[in-house]
Protein backbone atom coordinates (compact mmCIF):
# COMPACT_ATOMS: atom_id res chain seq x y z
CA UNK A 1 0.00 0.00 0.00
CA UNK A 2 1.35 3.27 -1.21
CA UNK A 3 1.24 6.10 2.09
CA UNK A 4 -0.32 8.94 0.98
CA UNK A 5 -0.51 10.70 4.28
CA UNK A 6 1.17 10.79 7.14
CA UNK A 7 -0.98 10.68 10.17
CA UNK A 8 1.71 11.61 12.88
CA UNK A 9 3.15 14.51 11.17
CA UNK A 10 5.09 16.94 13.89
CA UNK A 11 3.87 14.77 16.12
CA UNK A 12 6.99 11.47 16.09
CA UNK A 13 10.61 12.32 17.65
CA UNK A 14 13.32 10.00 17.75
CA UNK A 15 14.44 8.59 21.51
CA UNK A 16 17.24 11.09 21.39
CA UNK A 17 14.33 13.90 20.81
CA UNK A 18 14.94 14.71 17.53
CA UNK A 19 11.43 15.59 15.39
CA UNK A 20 11.04 13.10 12.60
CA UNK A 21 10.32 14.91 9.41
CA UNK A 22 7.75 13.92 6.21
CA UNK A 23 9.27 13.39 3.06
CA UNK A 24 7.09 12.21 0.08
CA UNK A 25 9.78 9.27 -1.73
CA UNK A 26 7.68 8.78 -5.58
CA UNK A 27 4.26 8.26 -4.40
CA UNK A 28 4.66 7.72 -0.44
CA UNK A 29 4.87 9.85 2.38
CA UNK A 30 7.94 8.85 4.34
CA UNK A 31 9.02 9.25 7.96
CA UNK A 32 12.37 10.16 7.46
CA UNK A 33 14.28 9.26 10.86
CA UNK A 34 17.79 11.27 11.63
CA UNK A 35 20.27 8.30 12.35
CA UNK A 36 23.66 9.93 13.27
CA UNK A 37 24.97 11.17 9.37
CA UNK A 38 22.05 9.21 7.65
CA UNK A 39 18.44 9.84 7.07
CA UNK A 40 16.33 6.58 6.97
CA UNK A 41 13.32 7.24 5.11
CA UNK A 42 10.28 5.08 6.53
CA UNK A 43 6.98 4.51 4.75
CA UNK A 44 4.48 6.33 7.15
CA UNK A 45 1.98 3.17 6.93
CA UNK A 46 4.80 1.00 8.60
CA UNK A 47 4.82 3.60 11.88
CA UNK A 48 1.10 4.65 11.37
CA UNK A 49 -0.05 1.49 11.86
CA UNK A 50 1.77 0.64 14.98
CA UNK A 51 0.34 3.75 16.55
CA UNK A 52 -2.79 3.08 16.22
CA UNK A 53 -3.04 -0.28 17.23
CA UNK A 54 -1.17 0.87 19.86
CA UNK A 55 -4.34 3.57 21.09
CA UNK A 56 -6.22 0.29 20.16
CA UNK A 57 -4.86 -1.90 22.28
CA UNK A 58 -4.75 1.08 24.97
CA UNK A 59 -8.37 2.00 24.82
CA UNK A 60 -9.81 -1.67 24.36
CA UNK A 61 -9.87 -2.34 28.18
CA UNK A 62 -11.55 0.68 29.09
CA UNK A 63 -13.76 0.89 25.49
CA UNK A 64 -17.06 2.48 27.55
CA UNK A 65 -15.57 4.62 29.12
CA UNK A 66 -13.43 6.51 26.57
CA UNK A 67 -17.03 6.31 24.49
CA UNK A 68 -18.98 8.12 27.42
CA UNK A 69 -15.69 10.80 27.53
CA UNK A 70 -16.10 11.34 23.94
CA UNK A 71 -19.51 12.06 23.76
CA UNK A 72 -19.24 14.27 26.91
CA UNK A 73 -16.32 16.32 25.00
CA UNK A 74 -18.61 16.56 22.03
CA UNK A 75 -21.57 17.34 24.26
CA UNK A 76 -23.70 14.30 22.24
CA UNK A 77 -25.62 11.86 24.63
CA UNK A 78 -27.53 9.75 22.25
CA UNK A 79 -27.51 5.99 20.85
CA UNK A 80 -26.54 7.28 17.40
CA UNK A 81 -23.48 8.92 18.92
CA UNK A 82 -22.66 6.32 20.71
CA UNK A 83 -22.93 4.11 17.75
CA UNK A 84 -20.53 6.29 15.64
CA UNK A 85 -17.91 6.62 18.07
CA UNK A 86 -17.63 3.08 18.87
CA UNK A 87 -17.80 2.20 15.00
CA UNK A 88 -14.97 5.01 14.80
CA UNK A 89 -12.64 2.70 17.26
CA UNK A 90 -13.48 -0.31 15.47
CA UNK A 91 -12.58 1.55 12.06
CA UNK A 92 -9.39 3.08 12.91
CA UNK A 93 -7.13 1.70 10.14
CA UNK A 94 -9.20 4.38 7.67
CA UNK A 95 -7.61 6.89 9.34
CA UNK A 96 -4.60 5.77 6.97
CA UNK A 97 -6.93 6.46 3.96
CA UNK A 98 -8.34 10.22 4.56
CA UNK A 99 -5.72 11.45 7.29
CA UNK A 100 -5.71 13.56 10.13
CA UNK A 101 -6.48 16.86 9.75
CA UNK A 102 -3.81 19.29 10.36
CA UNK A 103 -5.62 21.45 12.98
CA UNK A 104 -6.77 18.47 14.93
CA UNK A 105 -2.74 17.09 14.51
CA UNK A 106 -1.88 20.69 16.00
CA UNK A 107 -4.40 20.10 19.41
CA UNK A 108 -2.95 16.32 19.68
CA UNK A 109 0.61 18.19 19.93
CA UNK A 110 -0.85 21.14 22.35
CA UNK A 111 -2.81 18.34 24.30
CA UNK A 112 0.96 16.20 24.45
CA UNK A 113 0.32 13.11 22.62
CA UNK A 114 3.77 12.01 21.17
CA UNK A 115 5.17 9.34 19.46
CA UNK A 116 8.87 7.88 19.94
CA UNK A 117 10.21 5.72 17.82
CA UNK A 118 13.98 4.33 16.79
CA UNK A 119 15.59 4.46 14.15
CA UNK A 120 14.39 1.22 12.82
CA UNK A 121 11.09 3.16 12.98
CA UNK A 122 9.63 0.99 15.13
CA UNK A 123 7.50 2.87 17.89
CA UNK A 124 8.93 2.68 21.44
CA UNK A 125 6.08 4.38 23.21
CA UNK A 126 3.49 6.99 22.51
CA UNK A 127 2.83 9.35 25.15
CA UNK A 128 -0.57 10.81 25.51
CA UNK A 129 -2.59 13.44 28.61
CA UNK A 130 -4.08 12.09 31.11
CA UNK A 131 -7.42 10.88 30.69
CA UNK A 132 -9.62 12.09 34.37
CA UNK A 133 -12.28 9.38 34.37
CA UNK A 134 -11.12 6.87 32.44
CA UNK A 135 -9.11 5.12 35.06
CA UNK A 136 -11.02 5.73 38.01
Amino acid sequence: MTSRHALFEGLISTEDGEPVEVATVGESRCYVIPDADFLRHIESDVIDRQVLQTLRDQLEPNREQAIEAAMQMIGRDDLFTKAMIDASIDNMERLLEHGIPEDTRAWLGLMGFKVIVNYRGEVVTVEQPRQTGLDE
